[in-house]
């Protein structure tokens, strides 16, 4: 087994032993959801196993929350949005409506794009430490992505324009004790995102931390 795949499943493995003191920790004060369909996209090297507490709050939340099914994200591929453009397909006859996008990190990143393409299918976005802005290589795994991506982590394989804010609301939740993402990458300017919620935990905690979780349900309901 490669090393990086090691480590992903033992990363995956610390995500499922505290996924139940993580929901015990949060418990939405208001049900704000009325069965909105939202689908999560996780972050590098990460699979939906990874967004677990982030879907079981939407559940509790009183949304209706779906993973992207594509298994390990490995990075940006030539067919990355091909695939989740088909996944969105998916959930829309699903649920029967328009759908809202939850990426954490690289996945706030593809949030956005598809966003972008699929602004008919697409309700609103939130992305969680998603480095959107300035420098793509102002972060702790840049070279890391680009051993296992294969191509420059400003040069990916599919056009993409990162900053254009999505023709759709976008929220982007940030934290200045993120210590893998450059803060001021995953805030954005203001002509980037429509409005950016601080919470205080690190780029892990973001998918479990109750401020976190508050926030992304903050950020779909408004």
């Amino acid at each position: 087994m490669a090393r990086h795949q090691i480590v992903t499943v033992q990363t995956e493995k610390r995500h499922a032993a505290t996924a139940s003191a993580a929901e015990a920790r949060f418990a939405p004060a208001v049900v704000r959801g009325r069965g909105q369909p939202v689908m999560v996209i996780p972050g590098f090297l990460a699979t939906d196993l990874s967004t677990l507490v982030m879907r079981r709050a939407l559940e509790r939340a009183g949304f209706r929350a779906y993973g992207w099914r594509m298994g390990i994200n490995f990075g940006t591929r030539a067919d990355t949005l091909v695939r989740l453009s088909a996944r969105l397909d998916q959930v829309h006859a699903d649920s029967g409506e328009p759908v809202a996008l939850v990426g954490w990190s690289l996945g706030g990143l593809f949030a956005r794009e598809l966003a972008k393409e699929r602004a008919d299918a697409v309700t609103r976005v939130v992305t969680m430490g998603s480095p959107f802005s300035g420098d793509p290589r102002a972060n702790r795994v840049w070279r890391l992505y680009e051993l296992i991506a294969r191509h420059p982590v400003d040069a990916p394989p599919v056009p993409v324009n990162l900053p254009e804010k999505p023709p759709v609301p976008t929220v982007a939740i940030w934290s200045a004790r993120d210590g893998v993402i450059d803060p001021v990458c995953a805030r954005g300017a203001a002509h980037e995102r429509d409005a950016a919620i601080e919470v205080g935990c690190s780029h892990l905690g973001l998918v479990r931390a109750p401020d976190a979780l508050a926030a992304m349900i903050e950020a779909l309901a408004g």
